[in-house]
């Protein structure tokens, strides 16, 4: 699988959250921390994460191992911008890869038997876009070809992957299996999780 470049995407100035979203607490792991170990379950190699806001203080306190930095100067312009960010950094250092692999920071209920089934479906399906289904649309996690990622230079604002994905369905693959896509964005959303997984 080393074929495949993980990108996680942690940018945001967490506007939402009154606080820095990718550091918040669950079971004594931050966030991004549990979501980047998640995605190390399965995936060995090195990791890429994008950061924005908050770079330097989120650095300093999340184990670096095995994690690349990309740093996405223009994050306020949305998710978007820090997919462009890490397609942009692959190239200048030249790395080629068959796909990539986008994981959000703030999903930390993701299984890994989900991501592990989203990898071995690009392993069979290499040259479709492997996305999560989220019912009326499909979403990120996703997985890109390479062949995209002239097309995902393109994309902007907060849905510009979303939309990406949704205006080429026939060109998708999706897991059968499901897994909780809980989006953290607000304190709200954090102790909803945190009385889940304490049931």
């Amino acid at each position: 699988m080393k074929n495949i470049a993980i990108l996680v995407l942690a940018a945001g100035k967490s506007s939402r959250m009154n606080g820095i979203k990718q550091l918040e607490k669950i079971n004594n792991k931050t966030l991004l921390e549990i979501s980047l170990e998640n995605i190390k379950t399965v995936f060995p190699s090195t990791i890429h994460c994008v950061l924005g806001a908050n770079a330097d203080k989120i650095k300093s306190e999340i184990d670096t191992n095995n994690i690349e930095f990309i740093k996405n100067d223009h994050f306020e312009n949305g998710l978007s911008s820090s997919i462009v960010a890490g397609i942009n950094y692959f190239k200048k250092k030249k790395h080629h890869f068959e796909g990539v692999f986008i994981l959000l920071a703030d999903q930390p209920a993701i299984e890994v038997r989900y991501l592990e089934e989203m990898l071995h479906l690009f392993q069979q399906n290499k040259e479709v876009i492997i996305a999560s289904n989220y019912g009326e649309k499909l979403g990120v996690p996703a997985i890109f070809p390479e062949k995209y990622f002239s097309d995902l230079l393109l994309i902007k604002g907060d849905k510009g992957a979303k939309d990406f994905i949704n205006s080429r369905t026939e060109k998708v693959l999706y897991p059968k299996r499901t897994t909780n896509f809980l989006d953290i964005d607000t304190k709200e959303d954090l102790h909803q999780y945190k009385n889940s997984i304490l049931k």
